[in-house]
């Protein structure tokens, strides 16, 4: 089994560029759709569309509101810091820096349709210190 991640764009060329430019991702496939290796998972992108025989009633599209997220991509990398500092290089728009969070340092990045992306290093977690619970002080 591979898992695989399958994403809406509005533009096949700029999301490529983007995935495999500034996340160093491999174009395994240009178009139709158009596959990005990123690490041991693949990226599938392709323009949005109306319902199809077996997908009836369901109209893919890219987010019209970037700050409405229902879910998002989670990269884990060994030097955040190196990241964070590379993919701005290149272009990368991170909503804050990495900040420490005990369990992790994470920071979050969006890509060209405005799909969130999560970009975090273990570091408490690695010595048995997790995240404050939801609610719980420094939330």
């Amino acid at each position: 089994m591979l898992l695989t991640h399958f994403i809406t764009v509005r533009d096949v060329a700029r999301s490529r560029a983007f995935y495999s430019g500034v996340l160093g991702g491999t174009v395994v496939l240009e178009e139709n759709p158009c596959i990005v290796k990123l690490a041991n998972g693949w990226i599938i992108m392709n323009p949005g569309g109306g319902p199809t025989p077996d997908k009836p009633g369901v109209t893919l599209h890219a987010p019209e509101e970037p700050d409405d997220v229902s879910s998002f991509l989670n990269l884990r990398v060994a030097d955040i810091e190196k990241c964070h500092r590379e993919w701005s290089a290149k272009g990368a728009e991170f909503l804050t820096p990495p900040i420490d969070r005990k369990a992790e340092v994470r920071c979050y990045v969006r890509d060209p349709d405005g799909y969130l992306i999560e970009v975090g290093q273990a570091t408490g977690m690695l010595e048995g210190i997790f995240a404050d619970r939801p609610g719980a002080a420094g939330q």
